[in-house]
């Protein structure tokens, strides 16, 4: 047995001081993450902020109860126990790896702490004997489980009128700006670019494997070259497009899917059979790229599918005529 795991109890095993001050621990870190939300939010998202102070003082409160009736039972000493300590017991991930998590998916969390925090009070009372402490636990299992419709109570008294809807436009644009548009920028350098290296290689040499290497170190290459640019000529503070390690991250990734699409054919080793599919791939990729830009760019799709297809096949012509030169 490991021994972090050795060291952990059985959730049946503690008794009722402990569960109490399990209870009050609990409270207590999810106070914190909701003002850690809060603060992450308050410069972009105030009115979301808002609410999530609110819940963290919701969550106070429930803990000033808790630590009422410790005192009332065992006094003012509070064991210390946390989640941590006991095995099978929901955990909450470290703030750093939630800090950088989008609007919707910090609502969606508080909404599954929420849940968890329900099913643990609703399973304290029934292993509470104290009739007074069974209701307290059972009082906030019910707490828990209406805090969805409190949530959407402060919503309304927070997020009334556009202030959702211009939150929501703000985050769907940041999305934009770190993620679509860097990936975007990547797809089409990638899918684009390497055309005429690859098909100028498969028809001076008619050698899949010949093809499929110089394809691989051509997409690897500019991926990582359009990454690390991506990430060093802006730092986001000003343009406020966000992390430039996610922006360098979604431009290098893309670039090296964009051209490894169309060179991964060639690990065929019949090189009339791999070509087929290469051209095939390179069509959908094109068609991918003006689907794209109509969907998140709002570029009208005719215009993105004449830049794109006709671009591509220019490049595409060049390779072929290159290599069977």
């Amino acid at each position: 047995m490991l021994p972090g795991l050795a060291a952990r109890r059985r959730f049946a095993d503690l008794t009722e001081q402990e569960i109490l001050a399990l209870a009050i621990s609990s409270e207590e870190d999810d106070a914190r993450i909701y003002r850690s939300y809060a603060q992450q939010l308050r410069a972009d998202y105030p009115a979301s902020a808002a609410v999530f102070d609110a819940m963290a003082a919701e969550e106070d409160g429930h803990r000033q109860a808790l630590i009422d009736r410790h005192r009332m039972r065992f006094g003012d000493v509070i064991p210390l126990i946390r989640r941590e300590h006991v095995a099978g017991f929901y955990a909450r991930k470290p703030v750093w790896l939630v800090r950088n998590l989008g609007l919707e998916k910090i609502r969606a969390q508080a909404a599954a702490m929420e849940q968890e925090a329900g099913a643990f009070y609703r399973l304290a009372a029934s292993h509470a004997t104290d009739a007074q402490t069974r209701k307290l636990l059972g009082d906030l299992a019910a707490a828990e489980a209406g805090h969805e419709s409190m949530a959407a109570t402060l919503e309304a008294e927070h997020l009334a009128g556009e202030a959702r809807s211009d939150e929501d436009r703000a985050a769907h644009r940041q999305f934009i700006l770190t993620w679509v548009q860097p990936g975007l920028a990547g797809l089409m350098d990638g899918s684009v670019s390497t055309l005429a290296p690859i098909f100028a290689t498969a028809f001076a040499t008619h050698d899949s494997a010949t093809t499929f290497l110089v394809g691989l170190a051509a997409s690897v290459g500019a991926g990582i070259s359009m990454g690390f640019t991506e990430a060093a000529h802006d730092d986001g503070v000003l343009s406020g497009r966000g992390s430039p390690v996610k922006r360098g991250l979604a431009s290098g990734v893309m670039t090296a899917l964009g051209g490894l699409g169309h060179a991964l054919p060639y690990l065929i080793a019949d090189f009339w059979t791999a070509t087929v599919v290469a051209v095939m791939v390179v069509f959908v990729e094109l068609w991918a790229i003006a689907w794209i830009q109509n969907r998140f760019m709002e570029t009208p799709f005719l215009r993105a599918v004449f830049q794109v297809v006709l671009g591509g096949a220019l490049v595409f012509a060049s390779g072929v005529l290159i290599g069977a030169g």
